[in-house]
């Protein structure tokens, strides 16, 4: 699978401290076998990461876009809004089994607002900010998202 890796931070695309989560996102991509294609960091502006979204899913290059960052509380927080502007189908499942998979690992799991949908067959998937959190939240992912794909890809699934 082909995927696009979008790391949304005002701060550390203005070139503020170290950028430790496409790092994070990079190494969850890899351990998924998937092929990286594309690597932004854009800030926190909701038409921006919509339309940055948009374009990658509609050039026909990848399968599977992983987002990280945005998707907190705070006001700026705007990651999850601006992939609904553009998903034409939820897939709450799967941002339901991440906040889950994130209970272990920190009390404040249920801030996350992540989500995941569909824009044509092409799945959008928003991650935590948090480096260490990519991993914890996307493992439940692992086995399930390879399933996902290749129905997508309209590939055998191995199941009637």
């Amino acid at each position: 699978m082909r995927v696009a890796l979008v790391t949304i931070s005002t701060s550390k695309a203005g070139g503020e401290g170290e950028d430790r989560g496409t790092p994070a996102l990079v190494a969850y991509a890899e351990g998924l076998g998937a092929e990286v294609v594309s690597v932004d960091l854009i800030p926190d502006d909701r038409r921006r990461i919509a339309d940055h979204l948009a374009s990658v899913a509609d050039a026909g290059t990848v399968d599977l876009i992983l987002t990280s960052g945005g998707t907190g509380l705070a006001e700026s927080d705007v990651t999850p809004e601006a992939t609904r502007d553009v998903i034409d189908r939820e897939a709450p499942g799967i941002a339901e089994a991440m906040r889950l998979a994130s209970k272990p690992h920190t009390r404040y799991w249920m801030m996350s607002r992540g989500v995941a949908g569909l824009r044509g067959p092409v799945m959008i998937i928003n991650f935590p900010g948090n480096p260490r959190a990519i991993a914890e939240a996307g493992e439940p992912l692992v086995e399930t998202l390879e399933h996902a794909m290749a129905l997508l890809l309209d590939r055998a699934t191995g199941h009637d």
